[in-house]
């Protein structure tokens, strides 16, 4: 797990030395502030909601770096825990602070694929703090300001922590 976060770190410094690196003038830095309701993907939590902070800056022609942060809730949903006494009706709810890096590719004009991935620190109790994030999505520009994407997100801590979402953002320069 160390390793993992490591790597984050060196990846976030990598893109922010690339960000650094390009000027103001002709790539302006975005900030993207949104809102992600999604779906959980496993069987014991249910609704997911998330807010987050997007820093993007192109760096080639239609690829920008970005980095993101903010904070993802996975909702309870009650289960029956099979114990050596009988069933007991369990509740279990994940929290995570994000922070993860990546790349944004536009196949077009407003047609985009995008991937980050960095580590995330729990919340809740658990035995682990930190879990690996990863994050691919598809998403589109409307106008100058609206970013549309669905995204498919993996909190690797546990199985009850990937989720299927829609991130609704709204774009500054800044």
């Amino acid at each position: 797990m160390k390793t993992k976060i490591v790597l984050a770190v060196v990846v976030l410094l990598f893109v922010a030395h690339l960000g650094k690196a390009q000027t103001q003038s002709t790539n302006p830095l975005r900030l993207g502030v949104s809102v992600s309701p999604g779906m959980s993907m496993g069987d014991k939590t249910g609704f997911a909601l998330g807010a987050d902070l997007r820093l993007q800056q192109r760096f080639a022609k239609n690829v920008s770096w970005i980095l993101t942060t903010g904070y993802t809730h996975f909702f309870d949903r009650t289960f029956d825990m099979p114990t050596p006494t009988g069933v007991v009706p369990t509740n279990i709810s994940y929290g995570f602070i994000p922070l993860k890096a990546g790349v944004k590719a536009f196949l077009m004009p407003t047609l985009y694929v995008a991937g980050e991935a960095g580590a995330a620190y729990s919340t809740q109790s658990t035995d682990d703090k930190f879990s690996f994030v990863y994050s691919p999505s598809v998403g589109t520009i409307i106008g100058n300001h609206l970013d549309l994407s669905v995204k498919y997100e993996d909190f690797t801590i546990s199985n009850n922590t990937k989720q299927l979402a829609l991130r609704i953002a709204y774009g500054f320069k800044w």
